[in-house]
């Protein structure tokens, strides 16, 4: 990802939280996410970037920016593991189904073991069972981790998956 994709990418996110977490997350919330907010943020996390986290992108064959995902070092906390994180994966509304995710989710995967790194784990909404089965057909299984998330006074919980990488 480049500081020209910023802006693509934060709709990509934006639309794709929109889609994907409606009935999930308060309305309010969703409603209330900014495209130009978040590539700003998108801007900034790149200028202080460190080498740790990797931000890629998917194009379609035009060259149009379709897809995201972002991995790094597990935020474990204050226990450091050598465990990988999928931070993020989205892919354009419109684009779905179409191979895009699973692209990104493949060469995060390579990318990692390439790293050393022992397994991958990841994040997502307890109820979300799009994502669940997206991540199981790609061989992670929830671990049993469960944290709340807070969006606008509402706690939604998030389940842990993981995957062991290939080494």
């Amino acid at each position: 990802m480049t500081l020209a994709d910023c802006d693509r990418v934060a709709e990509i996110r934006i639309r794709g939280w929109q889609s994907a977490y409606r009935g999930l997350i308060p309305q309010s919330y969703l409603d209330g996410l900014s495209v130009a907010e978040d590539a700003e943020r998108h801007r900034g996390r790149l200028a202080q970037a460190d080498g740790s986290v990797v931000n890629l992108v998917a194009e379609d064959t035009g060259g149009e920016v379709v897809g995201w995902a972002c991995h790094g070092p597990y935020r474990g906390g204050e226990v450091v593991t050598g465990d990988a994180e999928l931070y993020a994966i989205y892919v354009h509304p419109e684009h779905l189904g179409r191979g895009t995710g699973q692209a990104l989710l493949a060469e995060a995967v390579a990318r990692c073991a390439a790293a050393g790194h022992g397994r991958l784990l990841l994040w997502v909404l307890k109820e979300n069972g799009r994502a669940r089965r997206f991540y199981e057909r790609a061989g992670f299984e929830a671990d049993g981790a469960e944290e709340p998330f807070e969006v606008d006074g509402v706690t939604v919980p998030e389940v842990r998956y993981a995957r062991a990488l290939p080494r």
